[in-house]
C-alpha cells in the first residue's frame, strides 16, 4: 500500500525562503524539477515532520565513515540494527581513520568515486567547485524536519556563514538550538585556593585576573612552569584572541583553532579589516608574553603533543589545562589525577578587551554537516534522491533520530524517568555518567558517535550533560555574551585562488611570529613594525582586505547587508 507523508505544509511553505538563489542556467538544470506535490505521489515509503522514515522495501546508501581511535567501528554495533529497524535501510560503508578522513573525502571527491552520504564535513567550500557534490539548499524543501529547525529556530543568518559565491549551501549542518560552551580551562582548584585565590569570583575573571591568580599559585608552589599546555597552545591562543577582537591559534596538535585569515569585520564601518597588525593584537601578545617572561608558562607547551601534556597534569607538575567537557569528564571518571587530592575546576573562559564573550558563539549555532555527493543524484535518479534526502532528514533532523542516535534505543540504552529526563542505563559509561560502568555507549553500541550525534533542540543538548557540565554552562549564559557573527567571504572559485595565494604564506608568517613574540626572539617594542610592514605591504594584507571588501561589497544582497 502507498503511504503518503504528513505535515508538508511547513515544507512547501520553506520553499522560497530555504531554497538559495544565485547561480547559472546550468546549476538550475541540475537543481530539482519536481514540485513539493509531485515529490509525494506514489510513494513506498512514510516521511514527514513528527514521522519515522520506513521504506517498504529495504534500501542500502553508500556512506563514508570517520572511524574514531577512541571507539572503533564495529559491524555488530546496535545502532546499525536500530536503524534498519525503524527504516529499512541500511549503509554500505567506506570506513576511514579520522586523522585521514578529510584527505580521503578530497581524493574521493576530486576523482568523482565518492559514496552519496558525505557526513563529518566541517568546511565544504574545498568541494563546492568540483561539481561532484550537489547544492543541498536546493533539495531542502523536500526535508519537512530540517525545514522545521531553520524556522523555528530562527537558523538563516546561521546558514549564510556556510553559502558559496552562488548563494547556495553544499552541506547539510548539524543545527543546535542554542549555543552551549565549548573549550576552556581546567585548573587544579585544590591549588589555586591554598594559594589564596577567591574562586568564587571566576565568572567575571578577565584575562588579567587570571594572571593574577597564577602569580599566587607560582609564589605558593614555589614553582615555575605551572602552566603547560595541550594542543601546542593553539586553543588557549585562540580563545584569548576572541576576547582581544583578533585572530589567533594554529598548531599541529589540532590545526587551525582559529588562526583563519586574520580578518574582522567592522560592523560600524561594514567592513573587513585585517585584524593581526593592531594595537589589539600587540596588547594580546604582550599579555601571552607576560606569562612565557614571568615562567608561567611552561616552554614546552609550542612543542609538545597532549598526551605528554596531560601527564604533567595527571601528577600535578602543572595545574593549568585547555580543554572541553568531555576531556573534563574523562579524567575524573577514569581517575587520571595521581593526587587524589586533586579537586578540578572548569572555568569559563575569561574575557578581555572586547567583553566578556560566550566564545562557542562565535561560530554561530551550526555543525558539521553532511555533503551529498553528485553521485547520488546521478545514479538514483530525482525520485529516489528525494527519498534518501527524507531518511537523512529523519535520521540527522528529527527529534526520534536525535535521540536513537544520541542515546540508543529506549529500553535497553536507557529509559526515562517521571520528567521525561533521559536516563542512561547504570552499566553504560557515556561522557561522565556512570563512570566505572562496564561498557560504553560509543564503544560497545556505537551511539553517542561524531558520524551520526550531532545538533538537536536543548532536550537533547542537556541531556548529555551531567550536572557539573550544566553548571557550567550555567555560569557561562549567566555571565556571557553572544559574538556577532562575521559576513562570510563569499568568493567564487578564482577569487579562492587569489586570496588563498595571499593567505598561505601571511597567515604562516603571522603564526610564526605570534610564537617568537610571545617567547621573545622577536621584540614587541623593537621589531612591531617591521612586522606590521612585512605583513601589510610584502605579505599583502593590505590587498588581501580591500579584496575581501570587495567580494562582500558584490554580494551584499546575497547575505542581507
Amino acid at each position: 500500500m502507498k503511504k503518503r507523508a504528513v505535515s508538508l505544509l511547513l515544507a512547501a511553505v520553506m520553499v522560497g525562503s530555504l531554497t538559495a538563489c544565485g547561480g547559472s542556467d546550468s546549476d538550475k538544470k541540475e537543481g530539482p524539477t519536481m514540485s513539493a506535490e509531485e515529490a509525494d505521489k506514489d510513494l513506498d515509503y512514510e516521511y514527514g515532520e513528527g514521522v519515522t522514515f520506513h521504506s517498504e522495501k529495504p534500501v542500502t546508501y553508500t556512506m563514508m565513515f570517520s572511524d574514531h581511535e577512541n571507539y572503533p567501528l564495529k559491524e555488530d554495533w546496535r545502532i546499525w540494527s536500530a536503524i534498519e529497524e525503524r527504516s529499512n535501510v541500511t549503509f554500505d560503508l567506506t570506513s576511514v581513520a579520522r586523522t585521514d578522513y578529510n584527505d580521503k573525502v578530497t581524493a574521493t571527491v576530486n576523482s568523482g568515486s565518492a559514496p552519496y552520504i558525505i557526513p563529518k564535513i566541517y568546511d565544504s567550500s574545498p568541494y563546492e567547485d568540483s561539481g561532484q557534490v550537489v547544492a543541498v539548499s536546493d533539495w531542502v524543501q523536500y526535508m519537512p524536519n530540517y525545514s522545521k529547525q531553520v524556522e523555528e529556530w530562527g537558523m538563516e543568518d546561521d546558514l549564510k556563514q556556510i553559502y558559496a559565491s552562488d548563494g547556495k549551501y553544499y552541506r547539510l549542518p548539524g543545527m543546535w538550538e542554542s549555543v552551549a560552551g565549548g573549550y576552556s580551562l581546567i585548573v587544579r582548584k585544590d591549588i589555586f585556593e591554598a594559594a589564596g585565590v577567591d574562586m568564587s569570583k571566576e565568572a567575571s575573571w578577565t584575562w588579567e585576573d587570571l594572571y593574577d591568580a597564577l602569580k599566587k599559585v607560582q609564589e605558593h608552589t614555589g614553582k615555575d612552569n605551572i602552566w603547560s599546555d595541550q594542543f601546542q597552545f593553539g586553543c588557549t591562543m585562540n580563545m584569548a584572541a576572541a576576547t582581544y577582537n583578533v585572530t589567533a591559534g594554529n598548531s599541529q596538535d589540532g590545526g587551525d583553532w582559529g588562526l583563519k585569515n586574520g580578518t574582522k569585520f567592522d560592523f560600524d564601518k561594514n567592513e573587513f579589516y585585517f585584524a593581526d597588525t593592531t594595537d589589539e593584537y600587540k596588547e594580546f601578545l604582550t599579555y601571552l608574553h607576560k606569562l612565557y617572561d614571568e615562567k608561567i608558562l611552561d616552554p614546552e607547551t609550542f612543542t609538545q603533543d597532549s598526551t605528554q601534556a596531560q601527564a604533567k597534569f595527571f601528577r600535578g607538575d602543572s595545574y593549568v589545562l585547555a580543554a572541553n567537557y568531555q576531556i573534563l569528564s574523562d579524567i575524573q571518571s577514569q581517575n587520571k589525577m595521581t593526587d587524589e587530592g586533586a579537586e578540578l575546576y572548569f572555568l569559563t573562559t575569561p574575557s578581555g578587551p572586547a567583553g566578556n564573550l560566550k566564545l562557542s558563539s562565535a561560530a554561530g549555532r551550526l555543525e558539521n554537516g553532511i555533503m551529498i555527493s553528485k553521485n547520488a543524484l546521478e545514479e538514483l535518479g530525482e525520485e529516489e534522491f528525494i527519498k534518501m534526502l527524507r531518511f537523512i532528514d529523519w535520521l540527522w533532523y528529527s527529534d526520534e533520530g536525535h535521540e536513537l542516535c544520541q542515546w540508543g534505543v529506549e529500553g535497553e540504552t536507557y529509559t526515562k524517568d517521571a520528567d521525561g529526563n533521559i536516563v542512561l542505563n547504570s552499566d553504560i559509561y557515556f561522557n561522565g555518567f556512570n563512570p566505572g560502568a562496564e561498557k560504553q555507549l560509543n564503544v560497545d553500541y556505537g551511539f553517542g558517535g561524531g558520524v551520526f550525534a550531532y545538533g538537536g533542540n536543548t532536550f537533547i543538548q542537556l541531556s548529555k550533560f551531567s550536572a557539573p557540565e550544566k553548571e557550567w554552562n550555567e555560569r557561562i549564559n549567566s555571565n556571557k555574551e553572544d559574538v556577532l557573527l562575521m559576513p562570510p567571504i563569499l568568493a567564487d572559485e578564482m577569487e579562492k585562488e587569489e586570496l588563498n595565494l595571499i593567505q598561505v604564506p601571511l597567515m604562516d608568517y603571522v603564526n610564526t611570529s605570534a610564537l617568537e613574540f610571545i617567547t621573545g626572539k622577536k621584540d614587541l617594542e623593537a621589531d612591531w613594525d617591521s612586522y606590521v610592514k612585512e605583513c601589510q605591504e610584502n605579505l599583502k594584507a593590505k590587498e588581501y582586505v580591500e579584496k575581501a571588501n570587495e567580494i562582500f561589497n558584490n554580494t551584499k544582497d546575497i547575505l542581507g547587508y
